[in-house]
């Protein structure tokens, strides 16, 4: 329990920048659904269109401190793979 008033708003600030940390970390993972979604169904069309909102929420999420630019970077470059090898099989 905090005592000084100092401690107390470092609480509240915890608070809020969690629940903003995990608002975008939840925005990140449903989009890549979405796109797993269209791989998993062989949809090719629909699966670039989804990549291209997941890179667009993992940039934005990136410029933020709540995930490091190197760890989107990766995340975009295996999602990436992942179209690639549907869309050569569909070949």
């Amino acid at each position: 329990m905090p005592n000084t008033e100092s401690a107390k708003k470092r609480v509240r600030q915890n608070a809020k920048r969690n629940a903003l940390n995990n608002w975008r970390k939840r925005r990140v993972k449903d989009q890549i659904k979405a796109f797993d979604k269209a791989v998993h169904d062989r949809d090719a069309k629909a699966a670039e269109a989804e990549l291209r909102k997941v890179a667009a929420v993992l940039d934005k999420v990136s410029s933020t401190s709540t995930m490091h630019r190197n760890t989107a970077a990766r995340k975009k470059s295996r999602l990436t793979k992942r179209l690639k090898a549907l869309q050569g099989a569909a070949k």
